[in-house]
């Protein structure tokens, strides 16, 4: 199981500061995490960056982004401020 982390508004959609997921890729995590929760969250996702294992995600197709049992995945929503 992988963990995911959230903060900011995406931990407030959540409801939660994190959780845990089985998946093989970043992909199949996210398609996870959609099902369980409401729609909100998922407007939020979509908005979000992503950082696995302490490596930006970036533009790559989340499919191709693997995760492994102890994999740690960052959701990130956009931060004002500067």
């Amino acid at each position: 199981m992988s963990t995911v982390r959230y903060f900011a508004a995406a931990k407030d959609a959540a409801g939660t500061g994190s959780e845990e997921v089985d998946a093989a890729n970043l992909g199949q995590a996210l398609a996870a995490l959609r099902a369980q929760h409401d729609d909100r969250f998922t407007t939020v996702l979509a908005r979000c960056s992503f950082v696995v294992d302490g490596a930006p995600v970036g533009g790559r197709d989340h499919a191709a982004v693997e995760l492994a049992a102890s994999s740690v995945v960052d959701v990130l929503p956009p931060f004002a401020g500067g």
